[in-house]
């Protein structure tokens, strides 16, 4: 008899190892299903706290240079900003905009003519292909379309009638016409938001960076909170002398690339500079796309102007890669280029521009979450038993 109550209590252990470890493979599952199809909503909260962790870094500064208590200091960091902001919108708003819509005929014209002369040598540029059909095409299109067959007017009459679409085309077109122009504010609305989301949530967490900090850490066991603590510091220090380094990479390599295209005298400088800055917060691909515009926008300048513009597109390739990357984020982030471009294309495929624009931040975390774990883990070996 206790030789089959061992069998049956064997097997309920059993049964209970195997439903909790089903439950567990569930929960996971739902988990990684949860982020995937969260994962817009997670990033942009991932960006909002990147903005809190520029904006408290910012006050740190002021407060070594000036004291004062922590809201002030933020409030005058939001007053500069929006300040910068504002000037750049006001004083240099009309010429930014006459660049950028010389800058965008300028490509326009020579994408068609890189497609002419490919064209002309047998090469395939259905690639090159884009969505530029304005209302009035959509209402040919739809008129050609939705016209209804019927006998040819005969020549001696009049053919005025012929001459407009039914009302069925007019329709047609309206409604393309409708749909076009409502895709296109609902992403600028989307991107609006977004940012308006970003800022939201970047001064609520740079308003009280120790609430959040302590909430977080009120989840670790009292056992890890310590190596917890420490985590959490080295993860908001590094972050802070990468955004600041960050931002003054984009500083500078938009005040080289504005005069350097305003010296070659490539039209759309300005705005070409504004690009190429913002282009250099994602590492390898944003320095290819902007050397991919300078060197378009310079093909109708002349050969001396594309030589020229390829030649400041290298210059400023060593100027960041040389000198401005390893002076200023010397002590900040140090990954391997090979590592950082696998890492881009991998999140790039999976979350598309977000997983791209912020790779590198969350390769950093990954890495000194993990230096943080194998340290522990050696501190353990090494401790006598």
């Amino acid at each position: 008899m206790p030789l089959f109550e061992e069998q049956d209590h064997t097997r309920r252990d059993n049964a209970w190892s195997i439903g909790v470890g089903g439950c567990a493979v569930i929960a996971f599952a739902a988990l990684l299903a949860l982020i995937w199809y969260s994962a817009g909503t997670l990033f942009l909260i991932f960006a909002g706290i990147l903005f809190g962790v520029f904006l408290n870094a910012l006050a740190e500064l002021i407060g070594k240079l000036f004291g004062g208590p922590h809201a002030l200091r933020l409030g005058i960091v939001s007053l500069l900003l929006v300040a910068l902001f504002s000037g750049v919108v006001v004083l240099g708003g009309a010429t930014i905009a006459g660049q950028a819509s010389a800058l965008s005929a300028t490509i326009k014209s020579q994408v068609g003519t890189v497609k002419g002369f490919l064209e002309g040598r047998g090469i395939d540029t259905s690639f090159m292909n884009f969505d530029a059909k304005t209302a009035a095409d959509a209402v040919s299109d739809a008129a050609s379309s939705t016209k209804e067959p019927g006998p040819k007017p005969e020549s001696g009459g009049t053919k005025a009638t012929s001459a407009f679409p039914s009302a069925g085309a007019i329709a047609s077109g309206t409604s393309a016409i409708v749909g076009q122009t409502f895709k296109v504010l609902s992403g600028v609305f989307e991107a609006v938001g977004n940012i308006f989301v970003v800022i939201f949530l970047g001064l609520l967490f740079a308003a009280q960076p120790s609430l959040y900090r302590k909430g977080l850490l009120s989840f670790v066991p009292t056992k890890h909170l310590r190596q917890a603590e420490r985590l959490t510091d080295d993860l908001s220090e590094t972050l802070q002398r990468w955004l600041i380094g960050q931002l003054l990479t984009m500083a500078s390599l938009f005040g080289v690339t504005a005069i350097g295209l305003t010296l070659i005298g490539i039209p759309g400088a300005l705005v070409l500079g504004f690009v190429t800055g913002l282009l250099s917060f994602i590492p390898t691909v944003g320095a290819v796309i902007a050397g991919a515009l300078i060197v378009l926008a310079s093909l109708g300048s002349g050969l001396t102007a594309i030589l020229s513009a390829i030649g400041l597109y290298l210059f400023i390739q060593f100027l960041e890669g040389n000198v401005l990357t390893p002076l200023i984020q010397r002590h900040a982030i140090e990954i391997p280029p090979a590592t950082l471009f696998a890492a881009q294309i991998f999140l790039g495929v999976l979350f598309g521009l977000w997983g791209l624009a912020l790779a590198l931040p969350l390769i950093a975390i990954i890495k000194v979450a993990l230096r943080h774990i194998y340290k522990e883990a050696d501190i353990k070996t090494a401790a006598p038993e």
